[in-house]
């Protein structure tokens, strides 16, 4: 089984485990920074998943968690400056967050289920994931506050799976994977969980994670249209749909750079890959672990050291 459908199969009873996991033009960034550097859940030698940074040209690997849990799908804040991710073994996984150099890691979610893939909102007042609650017999969209995970609000009720929820620069609408009307395609809805709309429709599998373009204008994303799975790309009303990526091994995962310009996904055995907006320039960033998983990408304010 392939790693980008670990999670739906994990889901749909299947053990969760280290599987887990034509020209675009650059985006103009929303936030007012440069890239900083991307976090990536690795499994090493040892058999152990954590979360590490690195720099975009793969230097400065760092090693932020070293629980003997599995740790993964990070997530920064938008003002860079924090990394929510998911922590948990067999049928537990919740929220925890931590600062960007891994210190003052802390259990955000206590839903006594398995909720993963966290995101920020632009004001970084709330997070949105997916999971399973005690109870419930498939994945729904939930939030809740950053700051001690109260207010928790279920916004999909949907028999189907709803699944890699995924923030608007704005905040007004969150992206997200849904088989709701028969195969995993590609949804928007807006912040409240209102006015679902189906993006894509081709007879393709679409996967984790989808992820907008710094101005939201654009959504990169995993199809199996091809077979393995690839990256595409296209508008945010679903229009302009473009692939990006051609390599026989599976790819899923995006993280578009906070200034527009590149998109970094993961790349089967290889590891974590970044490519310019338009599919060009495809490169490994870290050769380093045994499996890289899904990556993040860290935003940086003008004035910071862009050497940190």
């Amino acid at each position: 089984m392939s790693r980008k459908l670990a999670v739906l199969s994990f889901f749909v009873g299947a053990c969760l485990a280290v599987d887990l996991v034509a020209g675009v033009d650059p985006a103009q960034a929303t936030y007012p920074g440069v890239n900083g550097r991307l976090a990536i859940g690795v499994t090493s030698a040892d058999g152990n998943t954590d979360v590490y940074t690195v720099k975009p040209g793969g230097d400065a690997f760092r090693q932020l968690t070293t629980s003997p849990l599995f740790d993964a799908c990070p997530a920064y804040s938008p003002d860079g400056k924090t990394i929510a991710f998911c922590r948990g073994a067999g049928a537990r996984f919740e929220i925890w967050a931590m600062k960007a150099n891994g210190m003052q890691q802390h259990q955000v979610t206590h839903t006594g289920g398995r909720v993963l893939f966290p995101d920020y909102s632009p004001d970084t007042s709330k997070i949105v994931f997916f999971g399973l609650l005690p109870g419930d017999l498939t994945p729904d969209i939930f939030v809740v506050n950053a700051d001690d995970g109260s207010g928790l609000v279920r916004l999909t009720t949907d028999p189907g799976l709803d699944l890699f929820p995924t923030w608007s620069p704005d905040g007004s609408k969150i992206v997200f994977v849904s088989n709701r009307t028969g195969v995993l395609q590609v949804w928007v809805m807006d912040a409240d969980g209102g006015n679902p709309l189906q993006l894509t429709s081709d007879p393709a599998n679409k996967g984790q994670v989808p992820d907008w373009s710094p101005d939201g204008t654009k959504i990169a994303y995993e199809s199996d249209a091809t077979g393995g799975g690839d990256i595409y790309v296209m508008n945010a009303d679903g229009s302009g749909q473009t692939r990006l990526t051609t390599d026989p091994a599976a790819e899923f995962g995006t993280a578009w750079s906070p200034d527009g310009t590149q998109i970094a996904f993961s790349r089967g055995p290889a590891g974590v890959y970044v490519m310019n907006a338009d599919g060009t320039d495809q490169h490994p960033v870290h050769p380093a672990g045994i499996n890289q998983l899904v990556p993040a990408w860290q935003p940086l304010p003008t004035d910071s050291d862009r050497s940190s």
